[in-house]
């Protein structure tokens, strides 16, 4: 893995990112909280979070582990977490948890970087 570009990697049930690039994609939280395990030791250049994930499944699992990670003093190193739901309730609050553990965050709803495949 050494020298291989930071991963990106993406919480989403539905989406895809538009222009096709290269990423770890997680459609459940419970497979985005293995993702995390998988890349916990590397840096993330992006992570990019839904909040709904179909039928009762949300992000906050995978808040939770960047939130225990952060308490624990060993915050995940990511670049930016970019929130793109289409839930503003939702990503407000995952925006607020995110940052009050020092994450940097920008709130992505409505971008073209991810969409529904074709």
């Amino acid at each position: 893995m050494t020298g291989d570009p930071p991963p990106v990697v993406l919480v989403d049930d539905l989406r895809s990112f538009a222009d096709g690039r290269a990423a770890a994609v997680a459609r459940t939280s419970a497979a985005g909280v293995l993702l995390l395990e998988r890349y916990r030791h590397r840096r993330l250049e992006q992570l990019w979070l839904d909040h709904d994930l179909g039928g009762d499944d949300t992000i906050w699992p995978v808040v939770e582990v960047l939130e225990r990670a952060a308490f624990e003093g060993r915050p995940f190193d990511i670049g930016v977490v970019n929130i793109h739901s289409a839930n503003p309730a939702g990503a407000g609050k995952m925006a607020q948890a995110l940052r009050r553990w020092g994450y940097d965050v920008r709130i992505a709803s409505g971008s073209a970087e991810v969409g529904y495949p074709g």
